[in-house]
């Protein structure tokens, strides 16, 4: 890695510590080698993601700008963006760290030019997916009626609650925004810190895949009443369905019990990934220290997560 790289790096360090919070913790425990790829492509995600969120701008605005970044993402060519309508009125989403990152987004996107082409590959390769993701995500969740609103009258009005249609698409937006980082993770680790260790590459990939998935769906599950009161459940619609349940029947804490059966499915599935992810971690080379801890550290908040929801109403 460039002495240059590196240096322009550490000048990204606080902004990287302000806007991920806890995953800052994940990067500074990373071998040197390969903390200033995997930092980056955080950052541009943050990016790109809080862009999508600016919840007070209108969707075909935030689709066409969500767009505009990607392209300058990939290319890293025309002009600045403009980013400053989405610095104003942006409280209802991001935080002030956000709004930094969005006012230095030249800054972090020039530093992928530094970058080997392999690494600049790899970055461009995750973020085309993470972004096709926060995309769907707009165009599926946007338009979302806030549940709070009330009818003119002041009645209470039912909320508008746009639920994914199956576990497919469940799967398809879990890969999209996470477990494409577990290939990505992977395939920068294996280049820089490990090329020569004999390995079998193909269940390390599946696992790394099925690891990201495994923490987003955690936090799916964590996440499901404040979504549902935002007018998203990721939970399927089908699913629900066959339980009787429909998404606005969850605002109600009382539907606790009865919803527990159809949870319980998915406690069990994001255990499942997490076993795969303490199998990915397990598998990789013995003196990888560092980051088999950066590895094992969100699977045993992930754990913890999980024995904290089966013991609670989560709604």
């Amino acid at each position: 890695m460039p002495d240059a790289v590196q240096l322009a790096f550490r000048g990204l360090a606080p902004l990287l510590k302000a806007v991920a919070r806890s995953f800052y913790l994940t990067v500074r425990v990373l071998p040197a080698a390969i903390r200033p790829q995997i930092g980056l492509a955080y950052l541009l995600a943050r990016a790109t993601d809080t862009l999508a969120d600016t919840t007070t701008a209108p969707v075909a605005a935030r689709l066409t700008a969500l767009a505009a970044l990607r392209e300058r993402i990939l290319t890293g060519e025309g002009p600045p963006l403009e980013l400053e309508p989405f610095l104003h009125g942006t409280a209802a989403g991001a935080t002030a760290a956000e709004r930094r990152l969005l006012q230095r987004f030249e800054e972090v996107q020039r530093l992928l030019a530094a970058f080997s082409p392999a690494d600049q590959q790899l970055i461009r390769a995750v973020l085309t997916t993470i972004t096709s993701g926060q995309e769907l995500d707009l165009r599926r969740f946007g338009e979302c009626a806030p549940p709070a609103a009330g009818s003119a009258s002041g009645a209470p009005r039912p909320p508008a609650i746009v639920a994914l249609p199956s576990d497919a698409d469940l799967d398809d937006y879990t890969y999209r925004v996470a477990g494409c980082v577990g290939e990505f993770w992977t395939k920068v680790c294996r280049a820089h810190l490990f090329p020569q260790a004999h390995l079998d590459d193909a269940t390390l990939l599946i696992n790394g895949v099925r690891f990201g998935k495994g923490l987003q769906l955690v936090n799916i599950l964590r996440d499901l009443p404040r979504d549902l009161r935002q007018g998203r459940c990721y939970l399927p619609d089908d699913w629900l369905a066959r339980h009787g349940l429909r998404p606005a029947d969850l605002l109600d804490p009382a539907m606790g019990p009865r919803f527990r059966l159809f949870y319980e499915n998915y406690l069990r599935q994001a255990e499942v990934f997490l076993a795969d992810g303490w199998a990915y971690t397990n598998a990789l080379p013995r003196g990888q220290v560092r980051v088999r801890l950066a590895c094992a550290w969100p699977i045993l908040i992930g754990a913890r997560t999980l024995a904290r929801l089966r013991a609670s109403n989560v709604l």
